[in-house]
């Protein structure tokens, strides 16, 4: 199919140079971007972006999409708590359908407030990949494997991981790939972090793990293996370039060094972070200065309680100032670049998104320039990050299609997927 977005009022291309025009068409063809000029004309379907403002489809790099069911179940808890007394007991009603309807309401929001890469660790990983191949989401499932030191658990988990990647190369799909998911090093055994080691070797995949979320974490491993968290998985030689950490909120200046120098990616969760109180968020610049490629992710709903990449920019910006008494950190370019072009980094997709230019995959939002909040323009990376919302998307574009165009979903039966997500709530209450 072709499109062309005519004559946006601004494209921020976030390019190499950050470049940002004005008054220019873009054109798609196959998926793809094929030119971005004036005046450009094709033979196939036109979007009038007067008063639209084109950017790069927002990267979110962490999540766990279903649940969406659990948003506002469990609210101000500690995470320990939290886990173990409300969220691990309700997921024990999970099934199949629940996880495809709380995945399907997930992707709504998503396209509703301009995501389109999702990275996701959870459970019936299928229904993940059904659900983002019916609503046309680009991104990761990945099977989270936690065994707790049980062998007989760490051979299962094992097996279900490597079933569910065969199950993927069986679908006809390149929007979707997966990750080899071990948990989180106090949730798996070594042998399963050494196990998920050579799994991800075997099918040449990245590896997604929560490490240091809180300091409970932190201190819990110093006292069983005399080493902090960071530290440990190099000790079982898990670090490496292809391993994305999500939180990392209490890494030592050495654990920083360290990751930094095995190419480690960071996926930020700063609101899930302060909602659950894990004692402490990364330090933006220290790490930035290692070199550390960092993402920006809204974790859970359950923990968040929003999947809106706009509003997490913007915590990311005003955490970081606050927390460094210093208005000049993480300035709106940086936050903006976190949410597009870094975030693709760290999944490994900078090369096929992330910016707008041609030969990139044609993931692209468009925002309305007459929302209130994008008035008056006086700089249009500083709106998107300090006044913008989800709302002011009026059109969402995966891979050159279409899934929603003046704020009307195009992939998904919203109205169907709420109440389905209704009815699955009703049990756990």
């Amino acid at each position: 199919m072709e499109i062309l977005l005519k004559n946006c009022s601004y494209i921020l291309t976030q390019d190499n140079d950050r470049s940002i025009l004005k008054n220019q068409d873009i054109l798609i063809k196959d998926g793809k971007i094929q030119d971005i000029g004036q005046n450009l004309s094709n033979s196939g379907y036109v979007i009038d972006c007067k008063n639209k403002l084109a950017m790069p489809g927002l990267v979110n790099t962490h999540n766990h999409l279903a649940m969406t069911l659990f948003k506002g179940y469990g609210d101000d808890m500690p995470l320990d708590k939290w886990l173990s007394e409300k969220i691990w007991p309700a997921e024990e009603k999970l099934d199949a359908d629940a996880v495809y309807n709380g995945t399907m309401l997930a992707f709504a929001e998503m396209i509703k407030t301009g995501t389109t890469t999702f990275n996701d660790m959870y459970f019936f990983c299928e229904k993940v990949v059904d659900a983002a191949i019916t609503a046309g989401m680009r991104g990761f499932a990945s099977y989270s494997m936690i065994d707790l030191n049980n062998p007989e658990k760490r051979i299962s988990e094992i097996k279900a991981a490597e079933s569910f990647i065969s199950y993927l190369k069986s679908k006809d799909t390149q929007l979707v790939k997966t990750m080899v998911a071990p948990h989180a090093p106090y949730t798996c055994s070594r042998e399963l972090l050494e196990e998920s080691k050579k799994l991800a070797q075997k099918y040449d995949l990245k590896i997604h793990i929560h490490v240091a979320e809180t300091m409970k974490e932190v201190n819990d491993t110093i006292k069983e293996k005399n080493m902090r968290p960071v530290e440990y998985l190099d000790h079982i030689g898990l670090l490496s370039p292809e391993v994305i950490m999500a939180h990392s909120c209490h890494l030592s200046k050495e654990e920083i060094s360290l990751a930094a120098k095995r190419g480690v990616k960071v996926s930020h969760n700063p609101t899930s972070n302060m909602k659950l109180a894990t004692g402490g968020t990364l330090s933006l610049p220290v790490y930035l200065d290692a070199g550390i490629s960092i993402g920006l992710g809204t974790d859970g709903s359950a923990s968040n309680n929003s999947l809106d990449m706009f509003t997490e920019i913007k915590v990311c910006a005003l955490l970081h100032k606050f927390s460094n008494n210093s208005p000049e950190v993480a300035s709106a370019q940086q936050v903006f670049d976190m949410a597009t072009r870094g975030g693709a980094k760290v999944l490994g997709l900078d090369k096929e998104i992330g910016s707008i230019e041609a030969g990139k995959q044609a993931d692209i939002v468009l925002v309305n320039l007459k929302d209130i909040s994008m008035i008056p323009n006086h700089n249009p990376v500083s709106n998107i990050v300090y006044s913008a919302n989800g709302s002011c998307v009026d059109t969402t574009i995966v891979n050159g299609r279409i899934l929603m165009e003046n704020r009307i979903l195009k992939t998904i039966d919203e109205e169907k997927v709420t109440d389905k997500v209704n009815e699955f709530a009703s049990t756990l209450v």
